[in-house]
């Protein structure tokens, strides 16, 4: 992937992956979706107090981001899918998809067990499959992050067991996401901002 097509700022703050020529399909294909995305990666900073701040059902990352995606029309979709043979049908639940707008879907994966990733390249994969969507992409965060958790004396909520970065590259790189071209950015350290 040639960082020039991506705007500088997300390049220096973000660990950017793609396959199967991901971001040409979101740049060309998608160009709202893609502007939409890169707007919200662009003025997403991690703050400490998102951190130090325990538990509960979904992360204040993951709810920024979504909420973020949300005012420009992204939702939440579940796939309604089924596979008939003969006449027969039969039951294909996916997953509910994070965000999903025009045959995009992403998935944020902030501070889930690493499995989760397995579920997410398993319904890119079915849903591609399916000529629903044309791109995943995946908003998780760089391995660096850990030594800003520690600090915070937070390291043991964000475990090896965790979604980060080095849990979804053998994933994809061993062929979970199939077929579906997935693009995927890392949220650094640079984006860290310990004042609020």
């Amino acid at each position: 992937m040639e960082n020039e097509q991506l705007p500088k700022f997300v390049v220096k703050n973000y660990e950017i992956h793609e396959w199967r020529h991901a971001l040409a399909i979101l740049r060309h294909d998608f160009a709202t979706e893609y502007k939409e995305i890169i707007d919200v990666l662009t003025r997403f900073r991690l703050r400490k107090s998102w951190i130090t701040v325990g538990g509960g059902r979904k992360s204040q990352v993951s709810e920024w981001i979504d909420s973020e995606l949300l005012k420009y029309g992204w939702k939440p979709k579940n796939f309604d899918t089924k596979i008939t043979v003969d006449k027969h049908s039969y039951e294909s639940p996916t997953h509910e998809v994070d965000c999903f707008k025009n045959r995009v879907a992403l998935e944020i994966e902030w501070n889930n067990k690493d499995p989760f990733f397995d579920r997410d390249l398993n319904n890119f994969r079915l849903l591609f499959d399916l000529r629903v969507i044309s791109v995943g992409v995946i908003i998780t965060r760089c391995d660096e992050l850990q030594d800003i958790f520690v600090e915070l004396g937070r390291g043991s909520s964000y475990g090896a067991s965790t979604t980060h970065m080095s849990k979804l590259l053998p994933r994809i790189q061993g062929g979970g996401g199939a077929g579906c071209p997935i693009l995927v950015f890392g949220i650094k350290k640079s984006l860290y901002d310990q004042n609020r």
